[in-house]
Protein backbone atom coordinates (compact mmCIF):
# COMPACT_ATOMS: atom_id res chain seq x y z
CA UNK A 1 0.00 0.00 0.00
CA UNK A 2 1.56 3.39 -0.95
CA UNK A 3 1.64 6.53 1.31
CA UNK A 4 -0.79 8.20 -1.33
CA UNK A 5 -3.22 5.03 -0.37
CA UNK A 6 -3.13 5.22 3.36
CA UNK A 7 -5.44 8.14 4.42
CA UNK A 8 -8.08 6.83 2.31
CA UNK A 9 -7.42 3.27 3.97
CA UNK A 10 -7.30 5.01 7.27
CA UNK A 11 -10.89 6.82 6.86
CA UNK A 12 -12.86 3.58 5.27
CA UNK A 13 -11.36 1.61 8.85
CA UNK A 14 -12.80 4.46 11.36
CA UNK A 15 -16.10 4.57 9.37
CA UNK A 16 -18.89 2.90 11.58
CA UNK A 17 -21.06 3.32 7.89
CA UNK A 18 -18.21 1.35 5.92
CA UNK A 19 -17.84 -1.02 8.56
CA UNK A 20 -21.61 -1.91 8.17
CA UNK A 21 -21.28 -2.23 4.71
CA UNK A 22 -18.14 -4.98 5.29
CA UNK A 23 -20.38 -7.05 7.76
CA UNK A 24 -23.65 -6.67 5.50
CA UNK A 25 -25.66 -4.98 8.61
CA UNK A 26 -26.80 -1.99 7.42
CA UNK A 27 -29.27 -2.28 4.59
CA UNK A 28 -28.71 1.82 3.99
CA UNK A 29 -25.27 1.75 4.13
CA UNK A 30 -24.52 -1.61 1.88
CA UNK A 31 -27.00 0.12 -1.07
CA UNK A 32 -24.63 3.56 -0.76
CA UNK A 33 -21.06 1.84 -0.79
CA UNK A 34 -21.85 -0.11 -2.94
CA UNK A 35 -23.07 2.81 -5.37
CA UNK A 36 -19.83 4.86 -3.92
CA UNK A 37 -17.79 2.08 -5.71
CA UNK A 38 -19.64 1.77 -8.66
CA UNK A 39 -18.60 5.20 -9.35
CA UNK A 40 -15.00 5.27 -8.21
CA UNK A 41 -13.89 1.89 -9.55
CA UNK A 42 -10.10 3.38 -9.39
CA UNK A 43 -10.77 2.76 -5.23
CA UNK A 44 -11.60 -1.01 -5.37
CA UNK A 45 -7.76 -1.82 -4.05
CA UNK A 46 -8.16 0.60 -1.06
CA UNK A 47 -12.11 -0.79 -0.31
CA UNK A 48 -11.06 -4.76 -0.32
CA UNK A 49 -8.10 -4.28 1.59
CA UNK A 50 -10.25 -2.51 4.16
CA UNK A 51 -12.64 -4.68 4.07
CA UNK A 52 -10.43 -7.44 4.59
CA UNK A 53 -8.89 -6.13 7.41
CA UNK A 54 -12.53 -5.28 8.94
CA UNK A 55 -13.91 -8.59 8.79
CA UNK A 56 -11.11 -10.74 9.21
CA UNK A 57 -10.65 -9.13 12.88
CA UNK A 58 -11.86 -11.10 16.13
CA UNK A 59 -11.86 -10.23 19.58
CA UNK A 60 -12.08 -13.50 22.23
CA UNK A 61 -13.87 -12.31 25.73
CA UNK A 62 -11.34 -13.14 28.82
CA UNK A 63 -12.37 -14.19 31.23
CA UNK A 64 -10.48 -13.57 34.74
CA UNK A 65 -9.74 -16.14 37.25
CA UNK A 66 -11.48 -16.29 40.54
CA UNK A 67 -8.43 -16.22 42.21
CA UNK A 68 -7.55 -13.14 40.18
CA UNK A 69 -10.32 -11.74 41.38
CA UNK A 70 -9.81 -11.98 44.98
CA UNK A 71 -6.65 -11.07 44.56
CA UNK A 72 -7.59 -7.58 43.04
CA UNK A 73 -10.24 -7.42 45.52
CA UNK A 74 -7.77 -7.75 48.25
CA UNK A 75 -5.79 -5.05 47.17
CA UNK A 76 -8.54 -2.44 46.64
CA UNK A 77 -9.42 -3.28 50.52
CA UNK A 78 -5.85 -2.69 51.62
CA UNK A 79 -6.01 0.96 49.60
CA UNK A 80 -8.22 2.02 51.87
CA UNK A 81 -7.10 0.64 55.08
CA UNK A 82 -9.29 -2.95 55.47
CA UNK A 83 -7.23 -5.90 56.07
CA UNK A 84 -9.32 -8.37 56.54
CA UNK A 85 -12.94 -8.19 56.79
CA UNK A 86 -13.39 -10.96 59.88
CA UNK A 87 -11.73 -7.77 61.82
CA UNK A 88 -14.09 -5.59 61.62
CA UNK A 89 -16.46 -8.16 62.99
CA UNK A 90 -14.33 -8.99 66.19
CA UNK A 91 -13.66 -5.34 66.50
CA UNK A 92 -17.36 -4.28 66.45
CA UNK A 93 -18.03 -7.40 69.36
CA UNK A 94 -14.65 -5.54 71.54
CA UNK A 95 -16.01 -2.34 71.35
CA UNK A 96 -16.14 0.01 74.07
CA UNK A 97 -19.28 2.43 75.13
CA UNK A 98 -16.73 5.18 73.68
CA UNK A 99 -15.78 3.59 70.56
CA UNK A 100 -19.38 3.06 69.67
CA UNK A 101 -19.93 6.64 69.92
CA UNK A 102 -16.58 7.25 67.91
CA UNK A 103 -18.10 4.73 65.44
CA UNK A 104 -21.45 6.58 65.67
CA UNK A 105 -19.80 9.60 64.68
CA UNK A 106 -18.08 8.21 61.79
CA UNK A 107 -21.32 7.14 60.73
CA UNK A 108 -22.77 10.60 60.75
CA UNK A 109 -19.28 11.91 59.26
CA UNK A 110 -19.72 9.25 56.36
CA UNK A 111 -23.50 10.27 55.18
CA UNK A 112 -23.19 13.82 55.54
CA UNK A 113 -20.31 13.90 53.30
CA UNK A 114 -20.83 10.59 50.91
CA UNK A 115 -24.30 11.04 51.01
CA UNK A 116 -23.84 14.61 49.92
CA UNK A 117 -21.94 12.69 47.43
CA UNK A 118 -24.20 10.34 46.17
CA UNK A 119 -26.84 13.30 45.98
CA UNK A 120 -24.80 15.45 43.63
CA UNK A 121 -24.12 12.08 41.30
CA UNK A 122 -27.84 11.82 40.53
CA UNK A 123 -27.66 15.32 38.67
CA UNK A 124 -27.51 16.30 35.04
CA UNK A 125 -24.99 15.40 32.28
CA UNK A 126 -23.82 17.34 29.32
CA UNK A 127 -21.52 16.28 26.79
CA UNK A 128 -20.84 18.97 24.67
CA UNK A 129 -18.57 18.95 21.29
CA UNK A 130 -16.74 22.02 19.57
CA UNK A 131 -16.56 22.89 16.16
CA UNK A 132 -15.21 20.41 14.53
CA UNK A 133 -14.95 18.21 17.29
CA UNK A 134 -16.61 14.35 17.03
CA UNK A 135 -16.97 12.43 19.74
CA UNK A 136 -18.12 8.39 20.35
CA UNK A 137 -19.81 8.70 23.31
CA UNK A 138 -21.21 5.16 25.91
CA UNK A 139 -24.01 5.82 27.80
CA UNK A 140 -24.54 3.96 31.34
CA UNK A 141 -26.88 1.44 29.43
CA UNK A 142 -24.85 0.52 26.96
CA UNK A 143 -26.03 2.48 24.17
CA UNK A 144 -23.71 4.24 21.55
CA UNK A 145 -23.86 8.25 20.94
CA UNK A 146 -21.70 9.77 17.62
CA UNK A 147 -21.86 13.40 18.67
CA UNK A 148 -20.98 15.39 15.60
CA UNK A 149 -19.35 19.19 15.85
CA UNK A 150 -20.99 22.21 17.78
CA UNK A 151 -23.54 19.80 19.31
CA UNK A 152 -24.86 18.91 22.71
CA UNK A 153 -26.48 16.00 24.82
CA UNK A 154 -27.92 16.14 28.25
CA UNK A 155 -29.56 13.24 30.20
CA UNK A 156 -29.86 12.60 34.23
CA UNK A 157 -27.68 9.81 35.79
CA UNK A 158 -30.63 8.49 37.18
CA UNK A 159 -32.65 8.49 33.43
CA UNK A 160 -29.86 7.98 31.31
CA UNK A 161 -32.46 6.82 28.25
CA UNK A 162 -33.81 10.16 28.30
CA UNK A 163 -31.81 11.87 26.60
CA UNK A 164 -31.86 16.12 25.18
CA UNK A 165 -29.95 16.90 22.01
CA UNK A 166 -28.84 20.08 20.46
CA UNK A 167 -26.96 19.26 17.01
CA UNK A 168 -26.98 15.98 15.35
CA UNK A 169 -25.60 12.44 16.72
CA UNK A 170 -26.30 9.08 15.38
CA UNK A 171 -27.46 6.68 18.02
CA UNK A 172 -26.98 2.76 18.07
CA UNK A 173 -29.91 2.15 21.10
CA UNK A 174 -29.15 -0.95 22.83
CA UNK A 175 -32.41 -3.16 23.72
CA UNK A 176 -33.46 -3.81 27.06
CA UNK A 177 -35.51 -7.24 26.16
CA UNK A 178 -36.03 -8.70 29.73
CA UNK A 179 -37.18 -5.06 31.09
CA UNK A 180 -38.65 -3.56 27.71
CA UNK A 181 -37.17 -0.37 28.66
CA UNK A 182 -37.87 2.90 26.33
CA UNK A 183 -35.24 4.97 24.78
CA UNK A 184 -36.00 8.41 24.17
CA UNK A 185 -34.52 11.24 21.78
CA UNK A 186 -36.27 14.94 22.92
CA UNK A 187 -35.24 17.76 20.50
CA UNK A 188 -37.43 21.21 20.03
CA UNK A 189 -39.34 19.65 17.47
CA UNK A 190 -40.31 16.25 18.58
CA UNK A 191 -39.53 13.03 20.08
CA UNK A 192 -38.46 10.38 19.22
CA UNK A 193 -39.17 6.85 21.07
CA UNK A 194 -37.42 3.24 20.43
CA UNK A 195 -36.50 0.17 22.32
CA UNK A 196 -33.21 -0.59 20.42
CA UNK A 197 -31.96 0.45 16.95
CA UNK A 198 -29.71 2.76 15.03
CA UNK A 199 -30.99 6.35 13.63
CA UNK A 200 -29.43 9.55 12.77
CA UNK A 201 -31.31 13.16 14.00
CA UNK A 202 -30.11 16.43 13.29
CA UNK A 203 -31.60 19.81 14.94
CA UNK A 204 -30.02 22.05 12.50
CA UNK A 205 -31.96 24.62 10.34
CA UNK A 206 -35.00 25.82 12.27
CA UNK A 207 -36.48 21.87 12.02
CA UNK A 208 -35.43 18.25 13.12
CA UNK A 209 -34.41 15.46 10.72
CA UNK A 210 -35.01 11.75 11.06
CA UNK A 211 -33.35 9.15 9.56
CA UNK A 212 -33.82 5.37 10.70
CA UNK A 213 -31.17 2.72 9.58
CA UNK A 214 -32.21 -0.38 11.49
CA UNK A 215 -35.64 -1.23 13.65
CA UNK A 216 -38.80 0.70 14.18
CA UNK A 217 -39.45 4.10 16.25
CA UNK A 218 -41.82 6.23 17.03
CA UNK A 219 -42.12 10.00 16.15
CA UNK A 220 -43.99 12.42 18.67
CA UNK A 221 -44.19 15.80 16.85
CA UNK A 222 -44.72 19.31 18.99
CA UNK A 223 -48.45 19.18 17.61
CA UNK A 224 -49.75 16.23 18.94
CA UNK A 225 -49.07 14.22 16.06
CA UNK A 226 -47.38 10.95 15.90
CA UNK A 227 -45.24 8.86 13.13
CA UNK A 228 -44.27 5.16 13.02
CA UNK A 229 -41.15 4.74 11.13
CA UNK A 230 -39.57 1.58 8.93
CA UNK A 231 -36.04 1.09 8.12
CA UNK A 232 -34.86 3.06 5.05
CA UNK A 233 -37.47 5.96 5.53
CA UNK A 234 -36.78 9.90 6.11
CA UNK A 235 -39.08 12.37 8.67
CA UNK A 236 -38.47 16.18 8.53
CA UNK A 237 -40.56 18.40 10.85
CA UNK A 238 -40.40 21.70 12.48
CA UNK A 239 -42.89 22.67 15.03
CA UNK A 240 -42.56 26.95 13.46
CA UNK A 241 -44.08 26.18 10.30
CA UNK A 242 -46.08 22.96 11.34
CA UNK A 243 -44.42 21.02 7.84
CA UNK A 244 -44.03 17.51 7.86
CA UNK A 245 -42.52 15.42 5.30
CA UNK A 246 -42.63 11.60 5.60
CA UNK A 247 -40.58 9.89 2.97
CA UNK A 248 -39.05 6.79 1.60
CA UNK A 249 -35.32 7.43 1.20
CA UNK A 250 -34.59 6.78 -2.68
CA UNK A 251 -32.08 8.16 -5.02
CA UNK A 252 -34.94 11.05 -6.27
CA UNK A 253 -35.17 12.23 -2.36
CA UNK A 254 -33.22 15.20 -1.43
CA UNK A 255 -31.32 14.86 1.89
CA UNK A 256 -28.65 15.42 3.34
CA UNK A 257 -27.50 13.49 7.03
CA UNK A 258 -24.39 12.94 8.91
CA UNK A 259 -23.76 9.33 9.77
CA UNK A 260 -20.41 8.80 12.50
CA UNK A 261 -18.40 10.91 10.27
CA UNK A 262 -19.79 11.17 7.20
CA UNK A 263 -21.56 13.46 5.66
CA UNK A 264 -24.42 11.55 3.33
CA UNK A 265 -25.80 14.28 0.12
CA UNK A 266 -28.69 13.32 -1.82
CA UNK A 267 -29.73 15.81 -4.61
CA UNK A 268 -28.70 18.58 -2.35
CA UNK A 269 -28.25 22.17 -3.11
CA UNK A 270 -24.34 23.19 -2.62
CA UNK A 271 -25.62 25.98 -0.07
CA UNK A 272 -27.12 23.44 2.05
CA UNK A 273 -24.40 21.56 1.65
CA UNK A 274 -21.90 24.39 3.16
CA UNK A 275 -24.76 25.01 5.34
CA UNK A 276 -23.56 21.68 7.15
CA UNK A 277 -20.31 22.41 7.27
CA UNK A 278 -21.25 25.93 8.59
CA UNK A 279 -22.72 24.09 11.60
CA UNK A 280 -20.19 21.79 12.13
CA UNK A 281 -17.08 23.73 11.95
CA UNK A 282 -18.26 27.14 13.00
CA UNK A 283 -17.12 29.26 9.64
CA UNK A 284 -19.15 31.66 7.57
CA UNK A 285 -19.38 30.93 3.72
CA UNK A 286 -19.35 33.11 0.98
CA UNK A 287 -20.29 32.35 -3.00
CA UNK A 288 -18.51 34.80 -5.11
CA UNK A 289 -20.40 33.48 -7.96
CA UNK A 290 -24.71 32.88 -6.89
CA UNK A 291 -25.38 30.53 -9.35
CA UNK A 292 -23.25 28.07 -7.46
CA UNK A 293 -25.85 28.04 -4.56
CA UNK A 294 -28.29 25.86 -6.82
CA UNK A 295 -25.69 23.35 -7.70
CA UNK A 296 -26.74 19.81 -6.45
CA UNK A 297 -24.73 17.36 -5.34
CA UNK A 298 -25.22 13.46 -3.95
CA UNK A 299 -22.86 11.08 -2.49
CA UNK A 300 -20.70 10.92 0.62
CA UNK A 301 -17.81 13.28 1.98
CA UNK A 302 -15.82 12.25 5.02
CA UNK A 303 -15.69 15.00 7.67
CA UNK A 304 -13.59 13.96 10.75
CA UNK A 305 -10.91 16.83 8.58
CA UNK A 306 -12.19 19.93 7.50
CA UNK A 307 -9.20 19.87 4.39
CA UNK A 308 -10.49 16.76 3.35
CA UNK A 309 -13.65 17.48 3.41
CA UNK A 310 -13.20 20.39 1.20
CA UNK A 311 -10.99 19.13 -0.88
CA UNK A 312 -14.30 16.27 -1.75
CA UNK A 313 -16.51 19.38 -2.06
CA UNK A 314 -14.32 20.71 -4.72
CA UNK A 315 -13.86 17.67 -6.87
CA UNK A 316 -17.69 17.14 -6.80
CA UNK A 317 -18.38 20.30 -8.09
CA UNK A 318 -15.49 21.99 -9.17
CA UNK A 319 -15.11 24.68 -7.16
CA UNK A 320 -12.74 26.53 -5.49
CA UNK A 321 -12.80 27.00 -1.74
CA UNK A 322 -10.36 29.44 -0.12
CA UNK A 323 -10.29 29.44 3.71
CA UNK A 324 -9.18 33.00 4.99
CA UNK A 325 -9.52 33.29 8.79
CA UNK A 326 -13.12 32.46 9.77
CA UNK A 327 -14.40 32.68 6.03
CA UNK A 328 -14.65 29.98 3.56
CA UNK A 329 -14.82 31.98 0.06
CA UNK A 330 -16.78 29.45 -2.79
CA UNK A 331 -15.73 30.86 -6.64
CA UNK A 332 -15.83 28.52 -10.37
CA UNK A 333 -12.53 27.53 -11.49
CA UNK A 334 -12.60 28.64 -15.15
Amino acid sequence: MTESKQPLLEILLKDSSFNNWANKSNQNDFEFWNSWISKNPDKIEIVNTAKDIIVGIAFNKTILPEAKVSTELEAVLNIIGVQNTSKIVKLKRKATPIKKYTVAAAIVFFFLVFGNMIINDSSDVTRKTGFGEIIDLKLPDGTSVVLNGNSEIKYNKESPRNIELKGEAYFKVKSMPDTKAKFWVTTKDLKVEVYGTQFHVNTREEKTDVLLDEGSIHLVLDNGTTKKMKPGEFVSFSKDDNEVTHEVVTKELPYSLWREGTYVFNNVSLKEVMTNIEHAYGLEVEFVDEELKQQLLSGGIPNQNLKICLSAIEKSTGTRIVQKDNRLILFKTF
